[in-house]
């Protein structure tokens, strides 16, 4: 069982959240610290489309949706998405109407490198990323690159993915010619977007492209590879290209909060932290690097009990854990809700065994009572980004800390008030968190327009701007979060009781 001084802090910490959260509805408006940068986000494939145009070579997404039968919700695609490849102008015009500090967007691996390696260099697919960064800068609105966010080319998925360790090379190559081409105006890089959901959910779970089963082996062989691989890029950008571009470059991390049932399962809500996200955390901002403890030695003692000759966890070797320690300038982070977990005697057999979860040996659920959104993972839980917050400030030695997602999915709608709510709260509990002494910089609503969401295709919106689907112009029109947004962001200020004019358009203030 954990010590009583690990209790000790998640029951001061609940105590102290609790409290902290308890009126929402606070009389004065809170000012967001000097120099915090707003933006919002999207990602490539969900929302570029253009999916065959002008070189672009097809990607595990293109491959998955075009299955027969189909496995997205409503047989959706992203062959036309967005059509941001088309539209970026207008998509420029929304940052510039809610007055982003930054829009982060990602690169399609296949759209630059069709043949997913350097030997071909597509002009058309680099130009149209020349555009869109050139018009953003234009009107001093930074681009945050992700070089990789779950759109692997089709071809070095045929060759085994994230699982072949040769990943390692073939993402540092491409890379570098993304830094190449655009380092000189692109100031922030995120390697990878959350590794949790490109394994576990990839390889493991059969929940993301590219659909595999294989969890409690190729999860971790994934996971192995891919931090390798973003600690060889981190290391590459740091030594070859920080000297004469500038720049700033981090990992981005899929963070929920998992809070124990009770007291007595706190030791559970620990373990499943630590195989969720500090298994890519502890690596990289822990000061011993590798991955945690009790995952080592939760795995070792399953896989010697089900009768393999090794751990089905790769080991790193001490080279690896030194390259991969420290490999990142911030720690990015992607939060949208909470989670409670138990462990008794009803959770040994629960799982597939083996298995990923069968190697955690917990259970996990949402409480029916919280608010939900159009997604079922996704409930209004500020508290717990606020123990998030704290956690990591005392777990990781208060690390420079960049939200790169946060928000709230509806199904159609412009009046989107549950939407706003769980903005003002999860940004009302962040300013508490930095008020704490967290060092956050940076964040990020997810995401700036409705957009492809995965197996949920179309039928799930997260977007400021709702678009239109069955206009042949995508139409984008902001919705009641929109207006909000912006006045966040043009009076940097948390005003619970703003209520726009939606009656009035959405336009571009002239100082922006």
């Amino acid at each position: 069982m954990l010590g009583s001084p690990q209790l000790l802090f998640y029951v001061a910490c609940f105590v102290l959240a609790e409290s902290k959260v308890a009126n929402v509805n606070r009389h004065e408006a809170r000012k967001f610290p000097d120099g915090m940068l707003l933006g919002a986000a999207t990602a490539s494939y969900q929302v570029e489309g253009a999916w065959d145009e002008d070189g672009k070579s097809e990607n595990i997404w293109d491959t998955l949706t075009h299955r027969e039968p189909c496995v997205i919700a409503e047989c959706h695609n992203g062959d036309v998405a967005d059509n941001s490849y088309h539209l970026y102008k207008r998509d420029v015009e929304m940052m510039r109407e809610l007055g982003l500090d930054f829009y982060r967007f990602s690169l399609s691996w296949s759209r630059i490198l069709p043949t997913s390696f350097p030997d071909k260099i597509n002009e058309k697919g680099v130009e149209y990323y020349n555009n869109l960064i050139d018009e953003m800068l234009k009107y001093n609105i930074q681009p945050m690159i992700t070089l990789y966010h779950w759109d692997l080319p089709q071809k070095l998925q045929d060759m085994g993915g994230w699982t072949n360790p040769h990943i390692v090379d073939w993402f540092t190559d491409y890379s570098r010619i993304a830094f190449e081409l655009f380092g000189d105006r692109v100031k922030y890089w995120f390697t990878i977007n959350e590794p949790k959901e490109v394994c576990y959910q990839g390889y493991g779970s059969a929940s993301m492209a590219p659909l595999f089963t294989m969890s409690g082996y190729a999860d971790y062989i994934c996971t192995k590879n891919l931090l390798v691989a973003h600690a060889k890029v981190y290391h590459m950008y740091n030594n070859e290209f920080r000297p004469a571009q500038g720049g700033t470059i981090g990992i981005v991390l899929s963070m929920s909060f998992y809070e124990p049932e009770s007291e007595e399962h706190a030791e559970a809500a620990e373990d499943l932290t630590q195989f969720e996200w500090g298994i890519y955390a502890n690596p990289i901002f822990s000061k011993t690097g590798d991955f945690p403890q009790v995952m080592k030695e939760k795995v070792a003692a399953k896989s010697k009990a089900q009768g393999f000759p090794r751990s089905r966890l790769p080991e790193f070797t001490p080279e690896e854990i030194e390259l991969v320690k420290g490999s990142s300038d911030f720690l990015a982070i992607n939060h949208y809700t909470t989670t409670l977990v138990y462990r008794n005697e009803s959770v040994f057999g629960y799982h597939a065994s083996p298995s990923y979860y069968d190697d955690i040996d917990v259970i996990s659920y949402k409480d029916s009572s919280w608010e939900g959104a159009a997604s079922s993972w996704l409930k209004v839980i500020p508290w717990g980004f606020y123990k998030l917050l704290t956690k990591i400030r005392e777990d990781y030695d208060n690390p420079t800390i960049f939200i790169t997602e946060n928000g709230f999915s509806t199904r159609q709608g412009l009046v989107d008030d549950d939407r706003v709510s769980y903005y003002r709260q999860y940004l009302d509990v962040m300013l508490d968190a930095i008020e704490d002494g967290s060092d956050i910089r940076v964040y990020t609503a997810w995401s700036l327009m409705d957009n492809f969401e995965w197996l949920q295709g179309y039928t799930e919106r997260f977007g400021l701007y709702e678009v239109d689907y069955e206009s042949p112009d995508r139409t984008r029109t902001p919705r009641k979060a929109a207006y909000v947004y912006k006045e966040i962001i043009r009076s940097r200020k948390l005003d619970f009781h703003y209520e726009p004019d939606m009656s009035l358009p959405l336009t571009i203030d002239e100082e922006h």
